[in-house]
Protein backbone atom coordinates (compact mmCIF):
# COMPACT_ATOMS: atom_id res chain seq x y z
CA UNK A 1 0.00 0.00 0.00
CA UNK A 2 0.98 3.55 -1.19
CA UNK A 3 0.76 5.20 2.06
CA UNK A 4 1.26 9.02 0.67
CA UNK A 5 -1.83 8.73 -0.93
CA UNK A 6 -3.69 7.35 2.14
CA UNK A 7 -6.28 8.99 4.42
CA UNK A 8 -6.65 7.69 7.99
CA UNK A 9 -9.13 7.52 10.35
CA UNK A 10 -8.16 6.62 13.89
CA UNK A 11 -11.49 6.15 15.98
CA UNK A 12 -10.34 6.14 20.55
CA UNK A 13 -12.71 6.43 22.89
CA UNK A 14 -11.47 10.04 24.43
CA UNK A 15 -8.37 11.91 24.27
CA UNK A 16 -8.43 12.09 27.60
CA UNK A 17 -4.55 11.05 29.71
CA UNK A 18 -4.56 6.99 29.52
CA UNK A 19 -1.96 4.82 27.43
CA UNK A 20 -4.88 4.05 24.47
CA UNK A 21 -4.39 7.65 23.89
CA UNK A 22 -0.94 8.09 24.87
CA UNK A 23 -0.69 5.13 21.79
CA UNK A 24 -3.03 7.12 19.00
CA UNK A 25 -0.82 10.03 19.64
CA UNK A 26 2.14 8.33 19.01
CA UNK A 27 0.65 7.19 15.59
CA UNK A 28 0.02 10.64 14.52
CA UNK A 29 3.22 11.37 14.77
CA UNK A 30 4.87 8.36 13.24
CA UNK A 31 2.16 8.63 10.45
CA UNK A 32 2.52 12.25 9.86
CA UNK A 33 4.00 13.27 6.56
CA UNK A 34 3.72 9.87 5.46
CA UNK A 35 0.03 9.57 4.72
CA UNK A 36 -1.76 11.83 2.67
CA UNK A 37 -4.66 12.79 5.95
CA UNK A 38 -5.10 11.91 9.62
CA UNK A 39 -8.18 12.36 10.76
CA UNK A 40 -9.41 11.10 14.80
CA UNK A 41 -12.81 11.08 16.15
CA UNK A 42 -13.46 10.65 19.87
CA UNK A 43 -15.16 11.92 22.95
CA UNK A 44 -12.94 14.85 23.37
CA UNK A 45 -10.51 15.19 26.04
CA UNK A 46 -7.08 17.25 26.72
CA UNK A 47 -4.90 15.91 24.33
CA UNK A 48 -7.71 17.48 21.63
CA UNK A 49 -4.86 20.60 21.95
CA UNK A 50 -1.99 18.56 20.94
CA UNK A 51 -4.07 17.44 17.86
CA UNK A 52 -4.83 20.84 16.78
CA UNK A 53 -0.84 21.54 17.46
CA UNK A 54 -0.02 18.44 14.97
CA UNK A 55 -2.63 20.00 12.22
CA UNK A 56 -4.82 16.73 12.54
CA UNK A 57 -9.03 17.31 12.23
CA UNK A 58 -10.94 16.16 15.08
CA UNK A 59 -14.31 14.65 15.31
CA UNK A 60 -16.58 14.97 18.38
CA UNK A 61 -18.57 11.79 18.56
CA UNK A 62 -20.55 10.15 21.88
CA UNK A 63 -18.74 8.47 23.88
CA UNK A 64 -18.31 4.84 22.01
CA UNK A 65 -18.76 2.87 24.98
CA UNK A 66 -22.25 4.45 25.75
CA UNK A 67 -24.76 1.94 25.90
CA UNK A 68 -27.61 4.30 25.12
CA UNK A 69 -29.25 3.13 22.11
CA UNK A 70 -29.55 7.14 20.60
CA UNK A 71 -25.58 7.38 21.39
CA UNK A 72 -24.72 4.58 19.24
CA UNK A 73 -27.17 5.22 17.01
CA UNK A 74 -25.65 8.77 16.68
CA UNK A 75 -21.75 7.32 16.68
CA UNK A 76 -22.15 4.75 13.81
CA UNK A 77 -24.01 7.58 11.47
CA UNK A 78 -21.16 9.69 12.46
CA UNK A 79 -18.09 7.86 11.78
CA UNK A 80 -19.78 6.88 8.57
CA UNK A 81 -20.61 10.32 7.43
CA UNK A 82 -16.61 10.69 8.29
CA UNK A 83 -15.42 8.20 6.44
CA UNK A 84 -17.27 9.34 3.05
CA UNK A 85 -16.42 13.10 3.62
CA UNK A 86 -12.90 12.52 4.37
CA UNK A 87 -12.36 9.55 1.93
CA UNK A 88 -11.32 7.39 4.33
CA UNK A 89 -9.26 4.33 3.43
CA UNK A 90 -7.92 3.03 6.67
CA UNK A 91 -9.83 3.30 9.69
CA UNK A 92 -7.98 1.77 12.85
CA UNK A 93 -10.07 1.37 16.16
CA UNK A 94 -9.00 1.29 19.26
CA UNK A 95 -11.87 -0.06 21.37
CA UNK A 96 -13.38 -3.10 20.75
CA UNK A 97 -16.72 -0.77 20.20
CA UNK A 98 -14.91 0.94 17.60
CA UNK A 99 -14.02 -1.47 16.11
CA UNK A 100 -17.56 -2.58 16.42
CA UNK A 101 -18.82 0.54 14.76
CA UNK A 102 -15.90 0.43 12.33
CA UNK A 103 -17.37 -3.09 10.98
CA UNK A 104 -20.98 -1.28 10.35
CA UNK A 105 -19.85 1.85 9.22
CA UNK A 106 -16.92 1.34 6.91
CA UNK A 107 -17.39 0.16 3.38
CA UNK A 108 -16.06 -3.15 2.29
CA UNK A 109 -13.17 -1.35 0.25
CA UNK A 110 -12.20 0.49 3.49
CA UNK A 111 -9.44 -1.33 5.31
CA UNK A 112 -10.20 -2.12 9.34
CA UNK A 113 -7.53 -2.21 11.55
CA UNK A 114 -7.57 -2.77 15.15
CA UNK A 115 -5.04 -2.44 18.58
CA UNK A 116 -6.33 -4.25 21.18
CA UNK A 117 -4.94 -3.00 24.58
CA UNK A 118 -6.27 -5.25 26.89
CA UNK A 119 -7.46 -9.09 28.12
CA UNK A 120 -10.61 -9.29 28.47
CA UNK A 121 -13.27 -12.71 29.10
CA UNK A 122 -16.61 -10.83 28.31
CA UNK A 123 -18.83 -9.98 25.32
CA UNK A 124 -17.26 -12.71 23.38
CA UNK A 125 -19.99 -12.62 20.58
CA UNK A 126 -19.60 -8.84 19.82
CA UNK A 127 -15.84 -8.93 20.31
CA UNK A 128 -15.89 -11.52 17.11
CA UNK A 129 -18.07 -9.42 15.03
CA UNK A 130 -16.23 -6.42 15.83
CA UNK A 131 -13.08 -8.57 14.49
CA UNK A 132 -14.24 -10.35 11.72
CA UNK A 133 -13.25 -8.45 8.87
CA UNK A 134 -10.26 -6.59 10.64
CA UNK A 135 -6.59 -6.76 10.94
CA UNK A 136 -5.39 -6.83 14.78
CA UNK A 137 -2.63 -5.30 16.72
CA UNK A 138 -2.22 -7.12 19.81
CA UNK A 139 0.18 -4.78 22.47
CA UNK A 140 1.40 -8.00 23.80
CA UNK A 141 1.55 -11.81 23.25
CA UNK A 142 -0.72 -12.03 26.05
CA UNK A 143 -3.34 -10.30 24.34
CA UNK A 144 -3.16 -12.18 21.61
CA UNK A 145 -3.47 -15.71 23.09
CA UNK A 146 -6.72 -13.96 25.13
CA UNK A 147 -7.73 -13.12 21.24
CA UNK A 148 -7.34 -16.57 19.41
CA UNK A 149 -7.79 -19.05 22.58
CA UNK A 150 -10.93 -17.14 24.21
CA UNK A 151 -12.93 -15.31 21.25
CA UNK A 152 -11.62 -17.82 18.46
CA UNK A 153 -9.75 -14.71 16.39
CA UNK A 154 -7.78 -16.54 13.51
CA UNK A 155 -3.96 -16.11 14.24
CA UNK A 156 -3.47 -15.13 10.97
CA UNK A 157 -5.37 -11.82 11.63
CA UNK A 158 -3.04 -10.81 13.85
CA UNK A 159 0.24 -9.66 14.77
CA UNK A 160 2.07 -8.02 18.10
CA UNK A 161 3.73 -4.67 18.05
CA UNK A 162 4.36 -3.55 21.54
CA UNK A 163 3.74 -0.13 23.04
CA UNK A 164 6.89 2.08 23.64
CA UNK A 165 7.87 5.48 24.83
CA UNK A 166 9.98 7.98 23.63
CA UNK A 167 13.25 8.50 25.30
CA UNK A 168 13.66 10.80 27.97
CA UNK A 169 15.29 13.89 27.27
CA UNK A 170 17.39 14.11 30.24
CA UNK A 171 16.16 17.37 31.47
CA UNK A 172 15.68 16.83 35.16
CA UNK A 173 13.06 19.36 36.76
CA UNK A 174 13.46 18.64 40.59
CA UNK A 175 10.27 18.42 42.55
CA UNK A 176 10.39 20.17 45.89
CA UNK A 177 8.58 17.10 48.14
CA UNK A 178 11.17 14.35 46.40
CA UNK A 179 14.11 16.64 46.79
CA UNK A 180 13.51 16.88 50.45
CA UNK A 181 13.25 13.77 50.91
CA UNK A 182 15.71 12.56 49.08
CA UNK A 183 18.22 14.74 51.09
CA UNK A 184 16.93 13.40 54.64
CA UNK A 185 18.43 9.79 53.25
CA UNK A 186 15.00 8.30 52.79
CA UNK A 187 14.78 6.13 49.63
CA UNK A 188 11.90 6.70 47.13
CA UNK A 189 9.51 4.40 45.78
CA UNK A 190 7.04 4.81 43.40
CA UNK A 191 3.78 3.44 41.97
CA UNK A 192 2.27 5.26 39.10
CA UNK A 193 -1.63 4.57 37.87
CA UNK A 194 -4.55 5.08 37.58
CA UNK A 195 -5.92 4.87 40.72
CA UNK A 196 -8.52 2.32 40.69
CA UNK A 197 -9.11 -0.97 40.94
CA UNK A 198 -6.61 -2.30 38.35
CA UNK A 199 -3.87 -0.99 39.73
CA UNK A 200 -3.38 -2.32 42.74
CA UNK A 201 -2.48 0.05 45.09
CA UNK A 202 -4.29 -0.98 48.27
CA UNK A 203 -1.69 -3.46 47.98
CA UNK A 204 0.98 -1.64 47.35
CA UNK A 205 -0.05 0.58 50.77
CA UNK A 206 0.06 -2.72 52.26
CA UNK A 207 2.87 -3.85 51.50
CA UNK A 208 4.11 -0.46 52.54
CA UNK A 209 3.64 -0.95 56.07
CA UNK A 210 5.55 -4.08 56.00
CA UNK A 211 8.50 -2.62 54.07
CA UNK A 212 8.46 0.43 56.57
CA UNK A 213 8.94 -1.31 59.83
CA UNK A 214 11.83 -2.95 58.48
CA UNK A 215 12.98 -0.08 56.93
CA UNK A 216 11.58 3.79 58.02
CA UNK A 217 14.06 5.62 55.85
CA UNK A 218 11.31 4.09 53.24
CA UNK A 219 8.91 6.45 51.28
CA UNK A 220 6.62 5.21 49.18
CA UNK A 221 5.40 7.78 45.69
CA UNK A 222 1.84 7.52 44.57
CA UNK A 223 1.77 9.24 41.27
CA UNK A 224 -2.11 9.23 39.74
CA UNK A 225 -5.61 10.73 39.94
CA UNK A 226 -9.00 8.00 39.97
CA UNK A 227 -11.82 6.72 41.82
CA UNK A 228 -9.85 5.53 44.66
CA UNK A 229 -8.32 8.61 45.34
CA UNK A 230 -10.97 9.14 48.74
CA UNK A 231 -10.16 5.37 49.71
CA UNK A 232 -6.98 5.14 49.15
CA UNK A 233 -6.03 8.32 51.19
CA UNK A 234 -8.29 6.54 54.61
CA UNK A 235 -6.19 3.47 53.99
CA UNK A 236 -3.18 5.82 54.46
CA UNK A 237 -4.67 7.61 57.70
CA UNK A 238 -5.76 4.28 58.85
CA UNK A 239 -2.32 2.84 59.10
CA UNK A 240 -0.71 5.72 60.36
CA UNK A 241 1.31 6.14 57.01
CA UNK A 242 0.81 9.44 56.58
CA UNK A 243 4.56 10.63 56.71
CA UNK A 244 5.40 7.31 55.01
CA UNK A 245 3.41 7.71 51.91
CA UNK A 246 2.96 10.46 49.77
CA UNK A 247 0.38 11.53 47.10
CA UNK A 248 1.45 13.38 44.34
CA UNK A 249 -1.76 13.72 42.39
CA UNK A 250 -1.74 13.63 38.74
CA UNK A 251 1.51 14.49 36.63
CA UNK A 252 2.16 15.04 33.03
CA UNK A 253 6.15 14.45 33.40
CA UNK A 254 6.33 10.80 34.50
CA UNK A 255 9.68 10.04 33.07
CA UNK A 256 11.24 13.32 34.80
CA UNK A 257 8.86 11.84 38.10
CA UNK A 258 10.92 8.17 37.76
CA UNK A 259 14.27 10.02 37.10
CA UNK A 260 13.71 11.36 40.70
CA UNK A 261 13.03 7.92 42.28
CA UNK A 262 15.08 5.05 43.36
CA UNK A 263 13.11 2.09 41.74
CA UNK A 264 9.24 1.71 40.42
CA UNK A 265 6.56 -0.45 42.02
CA UNK A 266 3.49 -1.82 39.60
CA UNK A 267 0.92 -3.19 41.45
CA UNK A 268 -1.50 -4.06 38.94
CA UNK A 269 -4.14 -7.27 38.75
CA UNK A 270 -4.16 -7.17 35.43
CA UNK A 271 -2.93 -5.55 32.27
CA UNK A 272 -2.55 -5.71 28.27
CA UNK A 273 1.22 -4.13 28.07
CA UNK A 274 1.88 -1.55 30.65
CA UNK A 275 3.81 1.62 29.89
CA UNK A 276 4.50 2.22 33.49
CA UNK A 277 7.64 -0.64 33.48
CA UNK A 278 8.81 0.88 30.01
CA UNK A 279 8.66 4.16 31.32
CA UNK A 280 10.48 3.60 34.07
CA UNK A 281 13.16 1.38 32.00
CA UNK A 282 13.30 4.64 29.70
CA UNK A 283 15.21 6.02 32.24
CA UNK A 284 17.23 3.45 33.71
CA UNK A 285 14.84 2.46 36.54
CA UNK A 286 13.80 -1.21 38.13
CA UNK A 287 10.65 -2.49 38.50
CA UNK A 288 8.65 -4.86 41.10
CA UNK A 289 6.00 -5.65 38.89
CA UNK A 290 3.21 -8.21 39.81
CA UNK A 291 3.23 -11.52 37.14
CA UNK A 292 0.07 -10.92 35.31
CA UNK A 293 -0.54 -10.80 31.33
CA UNK A 294 1.83 -8.40 29.46
CA UNK A 295 3.55 -7.09 32.36
CA UNK A 296 5.77 -11.08 32.18
CA UNK A 297 6.81 -10.02 28.63
CA UNK A 298 8.44 -6.74 30.02
CA UNK A 299 10.22 -7.35 32.90
CA UNK A 300 12.52 -9.88 33.09
CA UNK A 301 12.89 -11.55 37.02
CA UNK A 302 16.03 -11.18 38.28
CA UNK A 303 17.25 -9.32 35.48
CA UNK A 304 15.95 -6.13 35.15
CA UNK A 305 13.35 -6.41 37.90
CA UNK A 306 11.33 -8.36 39.83
CA UNK A 307 7.88 -10.59 39.12
CA UNK A 308 5.67 -11.19 42.22
CA UNK A 309 2.32 -12.63 42.57
CA UNK A 310 -0.42 -10.38 42.61
CA UNK A 311 -2.18 -9.21 45.87
CA UNK A 312 0.42 -10.46 47.77
CA UNK A 313 1.31 -7.70 50.09
CA UNK A 314 3.96 -10.01 51.84
CA UNK A 315 5.79 -10.68 48.65
CA UNK A 316 5.81 -6.89 47.54
CA UNK A 317 7.56 -5.92 51.04
CA UNK A 318 10.09 -8.85 50.27
CA UNK A 319 11.11 -7.51 47.03
CA UNK A 320 11.28 -3.79 48.11
CA UNK A 321 13.04 -4.33 51.02
CA UNK A 322 15.82 -6.67 49.04
CA UNK A 323 16.01 -3.56 46.46
CA UNK A 324 16.57 -1.02 49.27
CA UNK A 325 18.93 -3.25 51.27
CA UNK A 326 21.16 -3.75 48.10
CA UNK A 327 22.00 -0.37 46.37
CA UNK A 328 24.42 -1.62 43.85
CA UNK A 329 22.27 -4.42 42.77
CA UNK A 330 19.53 -2.13 42.24
CA UNK A 331 22.03 0.54 40.11
CA UNK A 332 23.47 -3.06 37.74
CA UNK A 333 19.08 -4.06 37.29
CA UNK A 334 18.57 -0.29 36.21
CA UNK A 335 21.07 -0.69 33.42
CA UNK A 336 19.46 -3.73 32.44
CA UNK A 337 16.48 -1.96 32.28
CA UNK A 338 17.97 0.70 30.22
CA UNK A 339 19.42 -2.28 27.92
CA UNK A 340 15.67 -3.87 27.62
CA UNK A 341 14.06 -0.35 26.86
CA UNK A 342 16.52 0.36 24.23
CA UNK A 343 16.32 -3.55 22.42
CA UNK A 344 12.74 -3.82 22.72
CA UNK A 345 10.60 -1.31 23.69
CA UNK A 346 12.07 2.06 22.23
CA UNK A 347 10.54 5.09 20.16
CA UNK A 348 12.56 4.29 17.14
CA UNK A 349 11.17 0.26 17.42
CA UNK A 350 7.40 0.83 17.74
CA UNK A 351 8.15 3.82 14.47
CA UNK A 352 9.68 0.99 12.62
CA UNK A 353 7.07 -1.92 13.02
CA UNK A 354 3.95 0.06 12.59
CA UNK A 355 5.53 1.95 9.26
CA UNK A 356 6.25 -1.89 8.10
CA UNK A 357 2.92 -3.07 9.15
CA UNK A 358 0.84 -0.25 7.41
CA UNK A 359 3.25 -0.52 4.27
CA UNK A 360 2.23 -4.64 4.20
CA UNK A 361 -1.64 -4.04 4.40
Amino acid sequence: MELKKQNILFIVRTMGLGGTENVVLQLCEILSGKVNKIVVCSSGGVHEKKLREMGIKHYVIPDIASKNPMDMLKSCWTIKNIINRERIAIVHSHHRMAAFYAELAAPKEVVKVANAHNTFKDKKKLTQLAYRNTKVIAVGEMVKKNLTEYFNVPKEQICVIHNAVKPFDGNIAPIEVLNREHEKGNVLIGNIGRLSEQKGMTYFIEAAEITAKAHPEARFIIVGDGEEKKQLHEQVVAKRLLDKVLFLGYRNDIQNVMSQLDFVVLSSLWEGLPLTPIEAYSVGKTVVGTAVDGTIEIIRDGIDGYLIEPRNPMQLAEKMNELIENPEMRESMGIQAMKRYQDEFSFEKLSERYIAFYEEL
